[in-house]
């Protein structure tokens, strides 16, 4: 028996029209797109699952913020409430808006990264890589090691392998490693969630080493959700208790708010009490972001940011946001589809290598099945795998990932138990002629984050 949908904790008082195009058109829809999902006009998907961030449903608290938002450049009231409701949350001194999750990086890493330097996180996610790789800087990644079997059930997949940091530190050496990054919850690794012992760990190591650890907050409510369910000690906890803890440990975060705050634009800094830190973020931000009291944002973005990071703790609407991947997960595994398990957080990561084997990773198996999904259903989804990992910075060969995953990630309160169903009977269609489908080659590809604008053609058999 399969999991129960669980139903939405929330009533629908608008609605958005889409489409369904047929299949002839999808074909040359894609075709056109150079077969590139990013490349697709948003008009012409049926199902947008090309990412959660920013893609959310407001709620009508949130919607009264954006006409509440003071628009004064310096010292609006909505900059004081973001702070105030992320010090209460976090437990953070210093709190700096910037408008999404890459602004973040681009401020915080250009101060402790550098030529020469290495960050070191439990998995670097694409934009991440690139801004750790634009300082100069290398990043190396060290998940634990069931992380990268998709069949083998464990509960925190997403965490830091801490004995491979120990050694990797030591091998380094303390001063070039400039940053351990803790992703929770683990996009690359199929939104797998992070321990707090395992960010206690972390932290240990970090400290003993003189190295400031930093948490990739933007899922961070859905991980203390899995916390609560999952790690012991924690079942009595409420998420904002387990949130708090968590952060306690680390030095400082960068948050895209375009996911867990269940908004469409914003992002964080959170730096826990080094004043000199935060005053070189505040040098930068200035410099990229704009001034520091509205960091890149709109008012009513500030506004809407600050009731979104509540929201985004209720257990009720967690509840129901898991419950939803739940669901999807138990219809693939009633039709023995892999997909990395449990299922995790924001998405169902499918195993498209699993699916696909005939298809070796330079032809980009998941992009295949990506391509696949949209000719099928018109769902866009996208590649967590070797497309997306690009070409090594120093050698310019294609790295081969460790994952080849097709991601299909999940908006915030925008689709129901029948869209659900559409994106399983998809991927059960396509299984049976999985055998059939063929690999892609680029033809033209940028210089940075190539899966963002690369071209690609099927490759001829």
């Amino acid at each position: 028996m399969g999991a129960k949908y669980i139903p939405e904790p929330f009533r629908i008082k608008m609605v958005e029209t889409i489409k369904m195009l047929t299949r002839e058109e999808r074909k040359q829809k894609i075709a056109e797109a150079k077969y590139n999902m990013f490349n697709l006009r948003g008009e012409d998907v049926y199902i947008d699952l090309l990412t959660d961030s920013g893609t959310n449903a407001m709620s009508q608290e949130q919607w009264a913020g954006v006409i509440r938002g003071d628009e004064a450049y310096a010292g609006g009231s909505s900059y004081f409430k973001l702070v105030e409701a992320a010090q209460d949350i976090f437990g953070y001194k210093y709190i700096q808006p910037v408008h999404q999750g890459r602004a973040a990086e681009k401020v915080m890493f250009g101060i402790l990264l550098g030529q020469d330097k290495y960050s070191i996180s439990n998995t670097h996610f694409d934009t991440t890589r690139a801004h750790v790789e634009a300082t100069g800087a290398r990043a190396i990644d060290c998940v634990v090691e069931v992380a990268k079997d998709p069949a083998k059930r464990a509960p925190f997949k997403g965490n830091m392998d801490v004995e491979k940091l120990e050694s990797l530190i030591k091998e380094y050496g303390d001063n070039k490693v400039g940053l351990v990054v803790m992703t929770i919850t683990n996009n690359s690794a199929g939104g797998q969630p992070v321990s707090v012992q395992n960010v206690r760990e972390t932290a240990a190591i970090c400290k003993n080493h003189g190295i400031k650890l930093c948490i990739d907050a933007a899922r961070y409510a859905e991980n203390a959700y899995f916390v609560k369910e999952r790690e012991e000690g924690y079942s009595d906890k409420s998420i904002k208790e387990i949130v708090k803890e968590m952060f306690g440990y680390a030095d400082m975060f960068t948050m895209s708010a375009k996911k867990d705050t269940i908004v469409n634009m914003g992002g964080l800094i959170g730096v826990k009490d080094d004043e000199k830190l935060f005053q070189a973020c505040k040098e930068r931000t200035i410099l990229f972001e704009g001034f520091i009291t509205y960091g890149g944002l709109s008012g009513r973005d500030l506004e809407s940011l600050a009731i979104g990071l509540y929201e985004g703790l209720d257990e009720n609407y967690l509840k129901y946001r898991i419950g939803q991947m739940k669901y999807l997960a138990s219809r693939l595994d009633e039709a023995g589809i892999t997909y990395q398990s449990p299922v995790g957080g924001h998405g169902v990561f499918v195993d498209a290598k699993a699916m696909l084997p005939q298809i070796p990773f330079y032809e980009f198996p998941a992009q295949a099945l990506a391509i696949e999904l949209y000719i099928e259903a018109g769902i866009r989804s996208c590649d967590i795998g070797s497309y997306m990992m690009g070409n090594d910075p120093d050698t310019g060969k294609q790295i081969k990932s460790e994952f080849e995953f097709t991601r299909l990630a999940i908006p915030r309160r925008v689709y129901t138990q029948s869209h659900f169903d559409v994106m399983a009977d998809a991927l059960i269609s396509i299984k049976e002629r999985a055998s059939e489908i063929h690999g892609y080659r680029i033809t033209w590809e940028p210089a940075v984050l190539r899966h963002f604008q690369a071209s690609l053609e099927p490759v001829e058999i």
